[in-house]
């Protein structure tokens, strides 16, 4: 029987160990921010869905992409 990969351990205040570090915050993104992205370069936020994904036009492709947005950065 596995456990899901997503699923976090309690930590117990007796333990020995270190708490695990907070989760970073979510990325904000709000309608024609100017981003990157590392696999399909420069390009513009057009539709924001709060909380689940952004869509982005990167010239020649739309592309929507989830949350947390690997490797997109606001510029």
């Amino acid at each position: 029987m596995s456990t899901s990969g997503s699923a976090r351990r309690r930590h117990l205040p007796t333990s020995p160990f270190k708490p695990p570090p907070p989760a970073p915050p979510a990325k904000e993104f709000a309608l024609q921010d100017r981003v990157t992205h590392d696999k399909y370069g420069l390009g513009r936020v057009v539709e924001v869905e709060p909380g689940h994904a952004v869509l982005v036009d990167f010239g020649t492709q739309r592309v929507r992409l989830l949350l947390p947005y690997p490797k997109l950065f606001k510029l």
